[in-house]
């Protein structure tokens, strides 16, 4: 049975390094994309937190106050 024409040792070196180099473009893509998406969900998860301030007719400051009354009350609670 006749087989085609076998590829040389350098020819397979060199078929393997372009697939290698298009799976790192692929990752680094992937990568810029989870990182979009991340950042999406950061803004959505503020944007929520903002509106809730809103609704309750909070300033930002009495947040943050409240917020800090609440994380020194766990860190005694945790001691």
């Amino acid at each position: 049975m006749a087989r085609g024409q076998r590829k040389s040792i350098e020819e397979k070196i060199q078929a393997k390094q372009e697939l290698i180099d298009a799976l790192l473009t692929r990752v680094e893509s992937e990568k810029r994309e989870l990182a979009e998406l991340l950042e999406e969900k950061r803004r959505r998860e503020l944007e929520a937190v903002s509106d809730m301030i809103g609704d309750y007719g909070l300033a930002p400051e009495e947040v943050a106050q409240a917020l800090q009354q609440f994380m020194e009350s766990r860190e005694e609670a945790a001691s």
